[in-house]
């Protein structure tokens, strides 16, 4: 048996869960599911990716929902001393996001693809016409060798496991080999239904569907099962989608019908990754990363989701579990750096368009800006607690929505401004009427910079003076003045722009600084907290790579947590949780993204002293060994070398692209300007 998968089902035989890492992403940029390596659907929200989950198992393996696909379990030979059980591997097909994971024993050998439907072309042809996409989440397992005998489960949860169901089986008419499982609920926009087809290579013998009705105490509603024996050449497929969206769209599910999808699917994803410019090193993580943050794109806007999944824990067991499904302004700077300089332009522009709208037409009534939104743009983002779910191996609570919506979080105006920037220096010329709002925008960072804030890490306790956010206004402000300098914009507070930002200056390097400890802290109140998020200072153009300054907060953070650093074989933690007050409590795993921004910013140091570039290949390539299996990164990553929080982050990819494409630059002797 494969250690991955030794791993992995063990867990999920004593706690009912699988680790975070053991699964992969299938997508359609409206939506995502992820497909745990034991061929397990643990989680699906419907239609879209903040919509209601369908499937949950991740977030309460009793009550949550799931769709298996598994090698059958045989109790019987499994006590016979030299009973071997199937291995499983999971890899994506080649330049690829559909999902492959084949089941191997000595008896035979299934093939199983995950994948949803994606049209050859990316945007609506007419105006008002849809651009061919089908809602139909794709399920086809073939026998490669041998026989297998397969364990199909789905049982659907709807409404996050609030939602009850009946359940209906339909045969197809006579000779056909399609078999229709109806899940009807109240609302018929959340009712779905499971297609399920055969077929075999010489027509004569095919597998038997026969799903049986069953009832489980802990869901709301029944599910189906049945066993199907497949031969070799013999394969099975399913296709689940909303009733509603079956009755728009009369075209049947056939094998012929699949494998045209499935072959439009594929060419899709292999068109989209190749245009991707990037030839320098780690190129194979590089791509998959590319790949994994269009899944995570919501087509209709242009927003990029900050994760797929909401609620898995910081720390098991602990209540740092929030919800990600939404788009965060301070991605913005990477997303948008990122996208250009790998050339997807189109990603980039629709993503500029997203945050060009918010800019203009969300902005509250003292002129600031929210500092998340929903995919659509909007701002209402309740946050609920679902106490009917255990939560990720027991982590309570479940939270949907998010309570940081309407923190003051003063760093976003540097994130977005740099965006904007760099739009206009890889993209397209900003527009006029982004330029006022752009203004607009600038004068209030120059009337705000001395308020405290809730900083990057969205705290829940006391605002302080973070300096991250002070050198992100300052961010801000900078970028106005060289926007208006390239372009010849007009500029009516120009003075008072340089005025303000060189005192931001000058105060973030007299109150932020730590004289006696030789590092920048974390605000200008908590001066002995170390913080990682201030590793972007060079960045951003703040500070030179090589100060003296910044190299000694550097030294500081690599230094391992019991001797007041943030770095613990190689990865970076966001603050030490015991010295800080951020209000939530309990503790938290290393930051991908984090481990990410130490690399580049000692890469940028390292032109300068080989020490530091020698230090960053060793970090890069010591993080790259914590993603998963199919190069995934999640939120964070625990002391035991388990991955933690929501998964995947976009943010982690971004700043793993990132930190990358400057390591190549840098071995190369290519150097950024501004």
């Amino acid at each position: 048996m494969s250690k991955d998968r030794n791993n992995a089902l063990g867990l999920r035989s004593q706690t009912g869960y699988l680790p975070v890492e053991a699964y992969g992403l299938i997508g359609n940029m409206h939506t995502c599911a992820l497909v745990g390596i034991d061929g397990g659907i643990d989680q699906l929200c419907w239609p879209d990716f903040d919509s209601p989950s369908v499937f949950a198992r991740v977030l309460d393996c009793n009550r949550g929902g799931h769709f298996s696909i598994s090698p059958s379990y045989d109790t019987d030979k499994a006590a016979q001393d030299n009973y071997s059980p199937p291995t499983t591997k999971q890899a994506y097909l080649p330049s690829n996001n559909i999902l492959q994971t084949r089941f191997l024993h000595e008896d035979g050998v299934v093939s199983l693809l995950d994948f949803f439907h994606r049209p050859i072309k990316d945007r609506v042809l007419q105006k008002g016409q849809g651009n061919g996409l089908k809602k139909w989440m794709i399920r086809r397992a073939e026998c490669i060798r041998g026989e297998m005998e397969l364990d199909v489960e789905c049982f659907p949860a709807f409404d996050y496991a609030r939602l009850a169901h009946t359940t209906e089986i339909t045969k197809g008419p006579e000779g056909s080999c399609v078999t229709k499982v109806l899940f009807k609920t109240e609302r018929d926009d959340m009712s779905m239904q499971l297609e399920a087809t055969i077929d075999s290579e010489d027509g004569t013998h095919c597998p038997v569907i026969d799903f049986k009705i069953e009832h489980r105490e802990t869901h709301l509603g029944p599910g189906v099962t049945c066993k199907v024996k497949l031969l070799e050449g013999q394969s099975i497929s399913f296709v689940f989608r909303c009733v509603k969206d079956a009755q728009a769209d009369p075209t049947p599910v056939s094998t012929g019908t699949l494998d045209a999808l499935q072959k439009e699917t594929s060419l899709y994803w292999y068109n989209w990754i190749s245009q991707s410019k990037y030839k320098g090193l780690y190129r194979e993580a590089v791509q998959r990363s590319l790949m994994i943050l269009k899944m995570l794109t919501y087509e209709p806007t242009g927003a990029i989701v900050a994760a797929a999944t909401f609620s898995i824990p910081e720390d098991i067991g602990g209540g740092r579990n929030w919800d990600y499904r939404f788009s965060w302004v301070r991605d913005s700077s990477f997303t948008i750096y990122i996208l250009l300089r790998m050339g997807f332009t189109a990603e980039a522009e629709s993503y500029m368009d997203f945050i060009s709208k918010r800019l203009k037409f969300s902005r509250n009534k003292d002129g600031g800006l929210p500092i998340m939104f929903s995919i659509r743009g909007d701002t209402d983002l309740e946050e609920l607690e679902l106490d009917h779910l255990e939560g990720y191996r027991k982590s309570r609570p479940v939270r949907i929505g998010n309570g940081a919506a309407d923190h003051l979080q003063l760093d976003i105006y540097g994130e977005l401004m740099d965006g904007i920037y760099l739009y206009n220096k890889y993209g397209k010329p900003i527009s006029w009427d982004l330029w006022v709002s752009v203004r607009s925008m600038i004068d209030y960072v120059c009337m705000v910079w001395k308020a405290k804030d809730m900083s990057i890490w969205e705290v829940r306790s006391r605002q302080q003076h973070y300096v991250y956010s002070k050198i992100m206004m300052w961010v801000a402000i900078d970028r106005g003045l060289r926007l208006a300098e390239k372009r010849c914009l007009p500029c009516p507070n120009r003075e008072h722009w340089l005025r303000t930002r060189d005192e931001i200056y000058e105060t973030v390097m007299v109150k932020g600084w730590n004289e006696e400890k030789k590092f920048f802290s974390q605000s200008f109140e908590s001066r002995d907290v170390l913080d990682s998020a201030l590793l972007i200072a060079p960045l951003v153009f703040f500070i030179s790579p090589n100060d003296p300054r910044f190299l000694s907060t550097i030294d500081q953070i690599l230094k391992p947590p019991e001797k007041g650093g943030l770095t613990s074989t190689g990865l970076v933690y966001r603050y030490d949780t015991e010295l800080a007050e951020d209000g939530v409590g309990g503790r938290e795993g290393s930051f991908s993204m984090c481990t990410f921004w130490l690399v580049e910013a000692l890469t940028r140091a390292g032109r300068y002293d080989k020490k530091y570039l020698v230090r960053a290949i060793t970090i890069f390539e010591n993080m790259l060994s914590f993603s998963n299996h199919l190069s995934m990164f999640s939120e964070e990553i625990a002391r035991s070398g388990e991955q933690l929080g929501n998964t995947p982050q976009a943010f982690s990819h971004l700043a793993m692209i990132s930190a990358a494409f400057n390591l190549s630059r840098i071995q190369a002797g290519i150097t950024d300007d501004m």
